[in-house]
């Protein structure tokens, strides 16, 4: 990131923390669902999901059903998410990666997304779901929208857990372990 830059992505992060502000204030609370809907309900909405990676490939979510997943939702401009991504990509790169699929959901801009891609090397797919990315982490549970946010997916389909704001890999390892 060169510093000449520096404003344009403070501005984008201001307008990004606005925009969750204003709709986590101002949304209508969700019609009553049916209860076997509301337990599926996030995680049948990200099997849901097509989105493109970084190259603009199209990607379905649904190829993931049936393994254990850890769904990281970040932007390029939030730090505590770009620190821990050497380490995302360490846990998909190791022994964990074997029996875990971590995909990385960029909320940013297609090319933002790309640049940042190229420039750091990462070993999971990052894909690209622009500003849909914050609603789709709020039906997981990320009422303020913060980033970053983490949901750890059990094989069997079920949230087992989610993390807001830089993941503690000490403990993310012992939830691992209990999958």
């Amino acid at each position: 990131m060169s510093k000449k830059n520096l404003p344009v992505y403070i501005a984008v992060a201001v307008v990004f923390a606005a925009a969750g502000a204003y709709l986590g204030l101002h949304k209508e609370p969700p019609a009553a669902a049916p209860a076997a809907s509301a337990a599926a309900g996030p995680v049948a909405a990200l099997y849901g999901q097509t989105l493109p990676d970084a190259k603009g490939v199209a990607t379905p979510l649904a190829q993931y059903k049936g393994k254990a997943m850890l769904v990281n939702f970040w932007a390029p401009w939030c730090g505590p998410c770009v620190q821990e991504m050497p380490e995302l990509s360490a846990l998909a790169a190791g022994e964990e990666g074997k029996k875990l699929q971590v995909i990385g959901i960029g909320i940013d801009s297609p090319s933002n997304i790309a640049e940042f891609s190229d420039k750091y090397k990462i070993t999971y797919p990052v894909l690209v779901a622009g500003m849909s990315g914050t609603e789709l982490s709020r039906q997981f549970g990320n009422s303020g929208g913060g980033l970053p946010y983490t949901v750890l997916i059990g094989a069997d389909g079920q949230v087992k857990k989610t993390y807001l704001g830089k993941l503690k890999f000490d403990e993310l390892r012992k939830d691992l372990a209990t999958l």
